[in-house]
């Protein structure tokens, strides 16, 4: 299990990037969560397998017909053990 700390710039606000990250969270049974930040980017956290988390960055990556990412910046953080689902705010 590892949890990552993913910050995801461009146009990825008003564009349904969250909602489509949370799609894909729950296709990888990824949990954790997505929101806006002021700055105009996005702050997530996903929880789950490497291969699973691997797989949700590269598809969030892609962004959705209407996002664009321009840059995706990722760190490893701490577990939280318990969590259950991934949601957005």
């Amino acid at each position: 299990m590892v949890r990552k700390h993913i910050i995801v710039e461009g146009r990825v606000q008003g564009v349904g990037f969250r909602y489509n990250a949370a799609l894909i969270a729950s296709k990888y049974k990824v949990t954790g969560y997505a929101k806006n930040l002021d700055n105009g980017s996005v702050e997530l956290e996903a929880q789950g397998t490497p291969e699973a988390v691997d797989v949700f960055i590269m598809e969030i990556k892609k962004g959705t017909p209407f996002a664009r990412v321009t840059a995706l910046y990722q760190d490893d953080i701490d577990i939280k053990e318990k969590e259950k689902s991934f949601k957005t705010f």
